[in-house]
């Protein structure tokens, strides 16, 4: 009988205490952009991030891979990140081996290669995939709301504070291109 009870009053207290945690985070869910309320493994370490941590801020999300003729602009992205990040910039990385099968690699192995070759401290999510029937459902979003696909990789989003409005950059568009600089300076001056 005292074995029930304590059981039962156990179970009691446990559930009191996990309810604040699931307010929490049903509370953080809920002023969460619906565009963000998306969870990948990180690339370094493959625990679980959500996008919501990112809620509130400017986002440039970018399609890499390790060995195109378009790597050498992981080195813009990360200026680009250093310079804007106190002003509310985020550049996050998917690597995906969708376009000429030129992200071979592990995620480790493409950790070591943007941090080895270019020191990236942006953050970079799990290897996935970008385009078609089977990409991720971040993407999926993405393109239904610009109407534009990635067509080749480091194809750049740009998602205003609001997480409302996306826009969409082709691999071409380098990171220190004036029009791209120009809306990631209207998005940043943008009210919140």
């Amino acid at each position: 009988m005292r074995f029930r009870f304590f059981r039962s009053s156990m179970m009691a207290l446990l559930a009191c205490l996990a309810l604040p945690a699931e307010a929490a985070r049903a509370a953080a869910e809920g002023d969460c952009p619906a565009l963000l309320r998306q969870t990948f493994p990180v690339l370094q370490d493959g625990k679980p991030r959500s996008l919501c941590e990112y809620k509130g801020k400017v986002l440039l999300v970018v399609n890499t891979a390790s060995y195109c003729g378009f790597t050498s602009q992981y080195d813009g992205l990360e200026k680009l990140y250093a310079k804007l990040k106190d002003q509310g910039l985020v550049v996050v990385g998917f690597p995906s081996n969708d376009f000429g099968q030129q992200e071979p690699g592990s995620d480790k192995e493409i950790a070591d290669f943007c941090r080895l070759t270019y020191d990236v401290k942006f953050p970079m999510f799990a290897k996935s995939t970008v385009a078609g029937p089977r990409a991720n459902p971040f993407y999926r979003e993405l393109a239904r709301r610009t109407g534009k696909t990635p067509q080749w990789n480091f194809h750049k989003y740009l998602i205003d504070r609001s997480g409302q409005r996306v826009l969409s950059f082709d691999s071409r568009v380098t990171p220190d291109d004036p029009a791209l600089q120009a809306r990631i300076a209207d998005f940043l001056g943008a009210p919140r």
